[in-house]
């Protein structure tokens, strides 16, 4: 098992050592349709025996479900793992797809409190700020969140989706160790501004969703008519109609190096972020999200595939040629903003 392991990277200069890779827990419990949750259990234990220390949640998961379903496996190993959730999106009662972001101290007191509850902790290892509330001063959300820290039910603070200026205004407030945004070969905007403010400020990247939620490992080609009702991808932008079909011919380029390492378009696109720590000299450590041992396995390995220069500049223009946004509303996300 040792010579299987994944190597470690630690998240900002004081912050805690995990895995160069993590693991993404949303789709266990929520979001992309119905799981089978013993081999979701099963994809968390085989994740630990091969080095993966990162697990990844949001009490926005399941409103609080995920949490609560990760519980007992934190519990089986709380000293060797790293918990990371997060507090600032709920859902309107009257809407459930309307969502509503606050980041006042209040809220936050109580999302910690409910968060150490569901986990059944006594503290969190890394507490993100999940989305950015425009109304309410980042020096005073963060504010709070150090108060968390001084009072021992935080470890380490997190931000996500923010713009530079707004993880510069934080950091002066209290240490960041790592700010969570997505990027992959199809979403590459924060590498102009948030990764040269992270990489100044000894902050850690964590990217979520690396496999362009799944559109980059071919699973699907259109979410419209591919995925099932529940699968929340259906409502995104670039995985439907006319974009999908222009998106899907973007996968080309990472077949073809796929094919000369005879590995998958999965493994690809993880590798070339795993990369980016040295393209961009700062830790970063993805969180692909999974609930079967099978892909567990597949994504620990491609953190040990070396791409070229070649293949680097073969994959270089994707990004630059998707169509569709992230999201429906781009505002909740750091592009938004800068």
């Amino acid at each position: 098992m040792t010579d299987s392991r994944i190597a470690k990277a630690h998240l900002g200069g004081d912050g805690p050592e995990v895995g160069v890779q993590g693991l993404g827990c949303m789709g266990m419990t929520w979001a992309y349709g119905p799981s089978d949750t013993g081999e979701s259990r099963a994809a968390l234990e085989r994740a630990f025996e091969l080095g993966v220390t990162l697990y990844d949640t949001a009490d926005a998961y399941g409103g609080g479900e995920n949490e609560k379903f990760l519980s007992p496996f934190f519990k089986a190993h709380r000293d060797e793992v790293v918990i990371a959730t997060k507090f600032a999106i709920s859902t309107s009662p009257d809407d459930p797809m309307k969502r509503i972001i606050r980041n006042d101290a209040p809220y936050i007191r109580s999302c910690v409190e409910a968060s150490l509850k569901r986990l059944d902790v006594d503290v969190i290892d890394l507490y993100y700020m999940h989305r950015r509330d425009v109304r309410v001063p980042i020096e005073e959300t963060v504010g709070t969140m150090a108060e968390l820290v001084r009072e021992g039910k935080v470890k380490h603070l997190g931000l996500s989706e923010v713009t530079a200026g707004e993880l510069r205004a934080a950091q002066a407030v209290h240490p960041i160790a790592a700010v969570q945004s997505e990027w992959s070969l199809f979403s590459r905007d924060i590498e102009a501004n948030v990764v040269p403010a992270a990489r100044e400020l000894g902050v850690a990247l964590v990217p979520y969703s690396p496999l362009g939620r799944g559109f980059l490992t071919g699973s699907f080609s259109d979410a419209g008519t591919d995925l099932t009702d529940q699968d929340f991808r259906r409502t995104m932008p670039r995985f439907t109609g006319e974009n999908a079909a222009a998106n899907v011919r973007l996968l080309e380029p990472v077949r073809t190096v796929a094919e000369a390492h005879g590995v998958s378009l999965a493994q690809v696109a993880l590798a070339w972020v795993q990369q980016q720590t040295a393209v961009h000299g700062l830790p970063v450590v993805p969180i692909p999200g999974t609930t079967r041992r099978s892909r567990v396995e597949e994504n620990v390995a491609a953190t040990r595939i070396v791409l070229t220069d070649e293949e680097l500049a073969l994959l270089e223009p994707i990004a630059a040629k998707v169509e569709g946004d992230r999201y429906p509303d781009m505002t909740f996300a750091s592009a938004g903003r800068e």
